[in-house]
């Protein structure tokens, strides 16, 4: 019977080099894949390091160009430098609590911007509350407060896109050495899983798989040969591939490897890819896998809520009279109602009832909805026009006052196309998980107007959850901003 296999990799015609020269390549080798790992192990200090440089010299240059500015007025260098680096010293904190100092965290450009902002205004209001208790915020003009906020601001993000820039370049040179991985498990899981595993994108090298025998009686051997393997080659991690229905063979893959320098990872069912953010949590005296959670905090549906009345009452009090030559125009143009209302789906998928500017002749509602097209003669001219402008949706901005919608997320679908799409496509539900919104992350990026295909209606909810997952302050007015930017913009409106 076959002992179990482990496939190592490229051997480069290693057979044709002589002892000697075998020697000298892999003592090199392994000189390098020290120092890069090295590299990893020292970059959450470097750049812990960066932000707090960034942000000392940021106060330090910010006040000595306040006091040239004043010719001479407050503050005095020393005291900024000093509440510089108490700011650094918290956002170095509250960051490496959060983990946004590891190298995952600096491997795309997206999201630095949000982050660091978080970051920045969480550490300079403590900042704030420091000196007001200690009483030595008197001593700082609010002329150099402000200069200090934007220069820090700019400094601590300028930081991190430059070791962002020069992580890419590392790594393509070599000198961040990706993880090193050890997969084992039984060889059909493997082969399974095989497609899953994208090394190059998830920045690690596999280097060895190890396929076990499904055999009760020489698993014991093939995981002893596994384990010696793997102080072998000491590597980073551990991969277990085996079906979950299979734990007698996942627990000895746990045991042999406990043994063994590395971290140890269970390989997840394809039922995990739809939930990336999956964690252990704790019931009772035992643990279960949570799959979701709730899309915002307490804290963030206040926010988001304040948010929405603030940008609502304001665009209410400004609109007011364009508003009104709206509905005047809607009125002279054709005989109906000024305002349409019509029943929709909202948060936990309770039904509400939506205000719309008429745009068209008919009146069409519950589950006789027909979406609108190209050249629809059922649209108006005045309706055509605010349609392509999104000037009909403005009457939402009552729906925002009354609670039922925010001003930002997932667009509200008809029920007739609501219901259609739930039983269609499975994840479809989850946009009720927040608010509906006037505007939101697929209608910035261009996906609105007439659904022709699944394609069309795919893309439009997976934009919608990328809302729902990661939604922040931030995401909701760049998404105001890029609405208002775009008005004129929508081809697809009709």
């Amino acid at each position: 019977m076959a002992q179990a296999r482990a496939r190592f990799g490229d051997p480069h015609r290693e057979s044709t080099r002589t002892p000697a020269r075998r020697v000298a390549r892999r003592s090199a080798g392994d000189r390098a894949r020290r120092l890069a790992r090295s590299a990893v192990a020292a970059f959450p200090y470097l750049a812990a390091l960066a932000d707090a440089l960034a942000i000392f010299t940021a106060a330090a240059a910010s006040a000595t160009l306040y006091r040239v500015v004043t010719f001479g007025g407050m503050p005095e260098v020393e005291a900024a430098t000093t509440v510089g680096l108490v700011v650094a010293a918290i956002v170095v904190v509250v960051a490496a609590q959060r983990g946004q100092y590891g190298r995952d965290g600096y491997a795309v450009r997206g999201g630095q911007f949000s982050r660091a902002l978080t970051a920045w205004n969480f550490a300079f209001l403590c900042a704030l509350a420091l000196g007001f208790a200690t009483r030595t915020s008197a001593i700082y003009s609010r002329g150099a407060v402000g200069a200090f906020y934007v220069a820090g601001f700019l400094a601590l993000f300028g930081a991190r896109r430059l070791l962002v820039a020069l992580v890419e370049r590392a790594e393509r040179a070599g000198f961040l050495a990706p993880r090193r991985v050890v997969v084992v498990g039984l060889e059909d899981a493997i082969a399974h899983n095989a497609p899953r595993l994208d090394p190059r994108a998830d920045r690690m090298t596999i280097a060895a798989t190890i396929a076990l025998r499904d055999n009760p009686a020489s698993l014991g051997d093939d995981l002893a040969l596994a384990a010696a393997t793997v102080r072998m080659l000491r590597p980073d991690d551990v991969y277990i591939v085996a079906p979950w229905t299979r734990p007698d063979v996942i627990e000895a893959c746990v045991d042999a490897f406990l043994r063994t320098p590395t971290e140890i990872h269970l390989g997840g069912e394809t039922l995990l890819d739809r939930f990336k953010d999956a964690r252990i949590v704790a019931f009772g005296a035992s643990a279960g896998l949570g799959l979701t959670r709730p899309p915002l905090t307490r804290l963030q549906r206040a926010e988001k809520r304040a948010f929405d009345l603030a940008v609502a009452s304001l665009a209410l009090v400004l609109l007011a009279p364009f508003l009104i030559v709206v509905a005047l125009a809607i009125q002279l143009e054709s005989p109906g109602p000024v305002l349409f209302r019509q029943t929709r789906y909202g948060f936990n998928q309770e039904p509400f009832r939506i205000f719309k500017f008429r745009t068209m002749r008919a009146l069409e509602d519950g589950a006789a909805v027909r979406a609108a097209t190209r050249n629809d003669p059922r649209v108006t001219r005045v309706g055509a026009f605010l349609r392509r402008t999104s000037i009909d949706e403005l009457p939402q901005l009552l729906n925002v006052i009354a609670g039922e919608m925010s001003i930002v997320g997932p667009r509200p679908q008809a029920m007739a196309h609501d219901q259609l799409y739930v039983e269609r496509i499975a994840r479809y539900a989850r946009r009720h998980n927040v608010k509906p919104g006037i505007t939101g992350w697929a209608q910035v990026n261009g996906r609105r107007g007439e659904i022709r295909s699944e394609e069309d209606i795919q893309a439009r909810i997976d934009h919608d959850l990328y809302y729902v997952d990661h939604w922040s302050l931030w995401l909701d007015v760049k998404i105001v901003l890029a609405t208002a930017f775009s008005l004129f913009g929508h081809e697809k409106a009709y």
